[in-house]
C-alpha cells in the first residue's frame, strides 16, 4: 500500500506540513490559535495585510519549492500592456487619469489542473483545517475552493526580468506563500485599502501609479514558506521586477465566501491562455458585482 499523502477535503492533520508547535491546527479553540487568529484580524482591520511567518515545516518547504521548481516548467507566460483594472483604454478621460496608463506586465501561471494531488500546495489547499484558519481569520463562518477548474490554487512563476505592475484582485481576499525566493528584487508592494466598495479614488490611486506619491506603498518582505492574508481587492499592490538567476514561486491559495464560484472568461483567457467549458458557461450566467467596482 503506498503511503504517499494525497490532497484530501477530509484531511484535517497537517502536522507533517505546518509548524504546528506555532500554529496549533488541532487546538483550535485554544490560547495559542485563538491569540494568532485576533492578531491577523486586527492586522488585516488595520493594514489589509497578515502573515503567518514559518507557517510550513522546513521539510515540507523544501519538498514545496523542489515540486515548484518542477511545476514551473508547465508555466503559461504571457506579456501584456495592462492598467490597474485590466481594462481598456478609454480616450474620452483624461491622459492622466489612471485608468489610461497602462503598464508592462510579465507573468506566469501554472493552473490548478496540472498541478498533482500529492504536491505539497494541492494538500494544503484541500484540507478543512485550511479553510478554517482562512474562514477565521476573515471573519467568515465558512469558506470554500473555487468550482473554477484552473484557478483557486496556481503558482505564481516570476523569472528575472519580470514584474507585476500595481493591480487589484478580483476576490476580496488572497492567501499566498512563497516557495521560492529571488535573487534579487521581486518585492511586495501594497497600498493598503485604497478604494472601497463606496468608490475607486481615482485622485489617490492615479498619484501612486503615476509615481508621484511615494509616501503611500508598503513593502512587505516575505520569505518562503509564510503564509500572507491579503484584501487585494481593495489594496492596490504589485511584485518589483526580479533579478539575479533565480525564479519567484508563489503558491496562492484563492478561496471564497460561498461555493460554486468561476473566473471571469475573459481574465481567465488573458491569465492562462485557455478558458474551460466551466468558463463559457458561467459567463452566460454572470451575476454583476455588488460592490459596483470597475474590475
Amino acid at each position: 500500500m503506498s503511503d504517499v499523502a494525497l490532497a484530501d477535503a477530509e484531511r484535517t492533520d497537517l502536522s507533517d506540513l505546518v509548524d504546528t508547535a506555532r500554529y496549533p491546527l488541532e487546538d483550535f479553540s485554544g490560547p495559542q490559535m485563538q491569540a494568532v487568529i485576533e492578531r491577523v484580524r486586527a492586522d488585516l482591520a488595520e493594514d489589509g495585510c497578515a502573515v503567518l511567518r514559518g507557517f510550513m515545516r522546513g521539510e515540507a518547504l523544501a519538498r514545496a519549492s523542489a515540486e515548484g521548481r518542477e511545476l514551473a516548467k508547465k508555466t503559461f507566460y504571457s506579456s501584456a500592456r495592462v492598467n490597474a483594472w485590466f481594462t481598456r483604454d478609454d480616450p474620452s478621460l483624461e491622459a492622466s487619469d489612471p485608468r489610461r496608463i497602462f503598464m508592462d506586465r510579465t507573468s506566469g501561471f501554472v493552473t490548478r489542473d496540472m498541478i498533482p494531488a500529492d504536491m505539497v500546495i494541492q494538500q494544503i489547499y484541500v484540507s478543512p483545517v485550511m479553510k478554517r484558519l482562512v474562514a477565521a481569520c476573515i471573519g467568515e463562518d465558512e469558506v470554500f475552493e473555487y468550482a473554477d477548474p484552473f484557478a483557486g490554487l496556481v503558482q505564481n512563476v516570476l523569472p528575472p526580468g519580470t514584474a507585476q505592475p500595481w493591480h487589484y484582485d478580483t476576490n476580496e481576499y488572497i492567501v499566498t506563500m512563497m516557495t521560492e525566493k529571488p535573487d534579487l528584487g521581486g518585492e511586495f508592494e501594497y497600498c493598503p485599502n485604497i478604494r472601497s466598495a463606496a468608490g475607486e479614488n481615482y485622485d489617490r490611486v492615479g498619484a501612486v501609479i503615476r509615481g508621484e506619491d511615494q509616501g503611500t506603498p508598503k513593502q512587505l518582505r516575505l520569505e518562503p514558506g509564510d503564509l500572507q492574508l491579503f484584501k487585494g481587492r481593495y489594496s492596490l499592490h504589485r511584485v518589483t521586477e526580479v533579478g539575479g538567476e533565480r525564479e519567484r514561486h508563489t503558491a496562492i491559495f484563492a478561496y471564497s465566501q460561498q461555493p460554486g464560484v468561476v473566473g471571469r472568461l475573459e481574465r481567465t483567457r488573458q491569465l492562462y491562455g485557455r478558458v474551460s467549458e466551466a468558463h463559457i458557461q458561467a459567463e452566460r450566467e454572470r451575476i454583476e458585482r455588488a460592490d459596483g467596482l470597475l474590475d
